[in-house]
């Protein structure tokens, strides 16, 4: 699970939709990359930080939650 960037998105209310039509993917699909079933690719990470987060830290923002 991403914790810190399901965080940072809820902080700013962007939602799954946007993140979904950002990267020209389903919103479910974008769940399943949030939560752990299938990872971002590089790209959709740089577009994501890029668009949205750029005054974060981006390993911090992508790093897994400890299971």
């Amino acid at each position: 699970m991403l914790a810190n960037l399901i965080g940072e998105l809820a902080k700013r209310r962007i939602t799954n939709q946007e993140l979904a039509d950002l990267l020209g993917i389903h919103r479910n699909s974008v769940s399943n990359k949030l939560y752990g079933v299938s990872e971002f690719t590089l790209r959709e990470a740089i577009t994501i930080y890029d668009k949205y987060f750029s005054d974060c830290d981006f390993r911090w923002l992508f790093t897994h939650a400890a299971a």
